[in-house]
């Protein structure tokens, strides 16, 4: 069972923006694990290179396109290339040795980087203008489409696709 149906069950209509919250914390507890050396490093980092990646996707392809509006276009654009530099961290990451002398600032780095576009930019400006401009049914909508793809994704090792993305952002439709 993944993530996050433990999360919310296998039935529940999920909320889009509990859903991506609960992603956020996730994320949040994988980067205090790499940090304070909990378990095989390898792992943890693989993992949370893949959560990050499948995340980034779902935002990208189902959650942004489905908010796109006068009132967030500049807040999604400026969320995909902040998506762009996270990709860019994490596929140097990625490819380095652990033991390498720049490890740890690099991934001190990503985690301000996810920590600003994940609790700043969404958590704090985007979600609560998306509570006034939407109803529970359409962030329902969304986060039961998010869930589908994004336990989909997770199993298939998203990480490796990161360096092929880290050239331009993510492209997003017209309001």
């Amino acid at each position: 069972m993944g993530i996050l149906r433990r999360l919310f069950g296998d039935t529940t209509s999920t909320n889009v923006l509990e859903l991506l919250t609960a992603q956020h914390e996730e994320m949040d507890k994988l980067f205090e694990r790499i940090e304070k050396g909990e378990g095989d490093r390898r792992v943890l980092l693989t993992e949370l290179a893949d959560q990050l990646a499948a995340h980034a996707t779902v935002e990208e392809k189902v959650f942004y396109p489905a908010v796109m509006a006068t009132e967030t276009k500049s807040m999604l654009h400026e969320s995909v290339e902040e998506h762009l530099g996270i990709k860019r961290e994490l596929a140097d990451l990625i490819t380095m040795r652990l033991d390498d002398d720049t490890f740890k600032a690099k991934l001190k780095v990503l985690k301000e980087y996810v920590a600003h576009h994940a609790h700043k930019e969404e958590e704090q400006k985007l979600f609560p203008l998306l509570k006034k401009l939407m109803s529970g049914d359409q962030l329902a909508a969304i986060g039961n489409e998010v869930l589908v793809m994004y336990e989909e994704l997770i199993v298939s090792s998203p990480a490796r696709n990161v360096p092929s993305e880290t050239t331009v952002a993510a492209p997003l439709p017209p309001t």
